[in-house]
């Protein structure tokens, strides 16, 4: 009997959603090398079990770090102990994820009620997928849902095709969601695809566009992480993948791309947030995406939606060395941050990834380069930091309207300047 207690005990424990009381986001604004080298000893400090939002990297980049409670102490001693001052971004975490649950559940009572979708809410991973079949069944001519495969827990993997007819015309590749805890990006996803459905026929250059090429999105490219996210831990990073050996689960999805992989930017730690995995394309998450493009073999642009940072970048992440297209990359890339500025006023970095963030290699978009798209980028979204991944969903729709002005804007140039 008392085994059977025991294992309801371990059981319930397991499926305890994990809670982050007196959790703290410290923000450290570098002012020099040498507090990089020393916020960079923190990171190896695994007993402290920080969680670096942004990493140290340089001194024109803000570090920003969740310090589980437990460690606050000992975080605020070495800061103080080495001269490094602090700001607190979330002074209690879970203050803010207990606002945001009850928002989310406030929201699910109202769609109950008015059977309508909320695009200025966070949904589950269900209610996304279940919308899709709702916006095909809108848009049959136009939207086509199809499974790219399954993930590590046997989810399905949808595409929503958006197609004026053909087969394997030149197309453009968004994904969203590949970081599970970024939530505004696959909120932006749906939003996307909806805005997309609905413009066309009435917006002239969006018409022009999906008569000549396609478009595929995949909404949610990590959908165990993001299940897991709203069961269990909503600072779920990585995919849900067991790595023998250790009893840290999960590989990062972004570093498992065929690109300069294992190179610098990545772990070889199953347990670091950047884990790259036993080898490149071990996470079947990846490899789906990668056999769908490959197989369909004409995709003019490749585009992956984060959060947070308010960045829009090219290749490369695994090098530092600019890519043959760089000049036109970037002014494509200036280009369409100016159309998004132009609605609200919020301000882009453009550049390289190793160039305007880090280094980091297994990239999704040095992967879509290195095989022939050349335009290739990746947004990091609303915010800078106030908020960074709990960003409140009063700011989706506005993120998603600005965004859908620079994706339009490089949507548009792929059209224009095909090869």
């Amino acid at each position: 009997m008392r085994g059977l207690w025991l294992l309801l005990v371990l059981v319930a424990a397991a499926k305890a959603e994990r809670v982050f009381t007196g959790d703290q986001v410290i923000r450290v604004n570098v002012q020099s090398e040498e507090q990089i080298q020393l916020l960079q000893a923190l990171e190896t400090k695994e007993e402290w079990e920080l969680d670096f939002w942004l990493h140290p990297v340089s001194i024109e980049l803000p570090v920003d770090i969740r310090v589980p409670s437990s460690s606050l102490s000992a975080v605020r001693d070495y800061l103080h102990g080495h001269n490094i001052p602090f700001s607190v971004m979330i002074s209690n975490l879970q203050e803010r994820l207990d606002e945001e649950k009850a928002e989310m559940e406030k929201n699910r009572i109202r769609e109950r009620g008015t059977r309508s979708f909320n695009f200025g809410a966070y949904h589950r991973l269900e209610t996304i997928y279940n919308w899709m079949d709702t916006l095909v069944a809108q848009y049959p001519s136009l939207v086509t849902k199809e499974e790219i495969g399954k993930s590590y827990e046997n989810r399905p993997m949808y595409v929503l095709k958006f197609s004026t007819g053909g087969n394997k015309r030149p197309a453009i590749w968004i994904d969203t969601g590949i970081h599970a805890r970024e939530w505004v990006s696959q909120a932006t996803g749906v939003w996307t695809a909806n805005k997309i459905a609905t413009d066309y026929g009435t917006d002239p250059s969006l018409t022009s566009l999906l008569n000549t090429m396609d478009i595929y999105m995949l909404l949610v490219a990590n959908p165990d992480g993001y299940a897991y996210t709203h069961s269990n831990d909503r600072m779920w990073r990585k995919t849900r993948s067991r790595n023998p050996g250790s009893i840290c689960r999960g590989v990062d999805p972004n570093r498992n791309w065929n690109a300069g992989f294992g190179g610098p930017g990545a772990s070889k730690n199953p347990c670091s947030e950047a884990y790259h995995g036993p080898s490149a394309h071990s996470e079947i998450e990846v490899k789906n995406m990668v056999n769908l493009i490959q197989n369909h073999g004409n995709f003019k642009s490749f585009i992956s939606v984060h959060a947070y940072s308010q960045l829009l970048m090219y290749p490369y992440g695994y090098s530092c060395n600019s890519v043959p297209h760089q000049r036109e990359l970037d002014s494509v890339g200036r280009a369409a941050v100016q159309k998004l500025t132009s609605l609200y006023g919020t301000r882009y970095k453009v550049g390289s990834i190793c160039k305007i963030i880090y280094q980091a290699s297994g990239g999704s978009i040095d992967w879509s380069y290195d095989v022939g798209i050349k335009y290739s980028f990746a947004f990091e979204l609303r915010d800078t930091g106030r908020y960074g991944f709990i960003l409140p969903a009063n700011q989706i729709i506005p993120t998603a309207t600005e965004t859908w002005l620079a994706l339009k804007h490089i949507m548009e140039h792929v059209r224009d300047h095909p090869y």
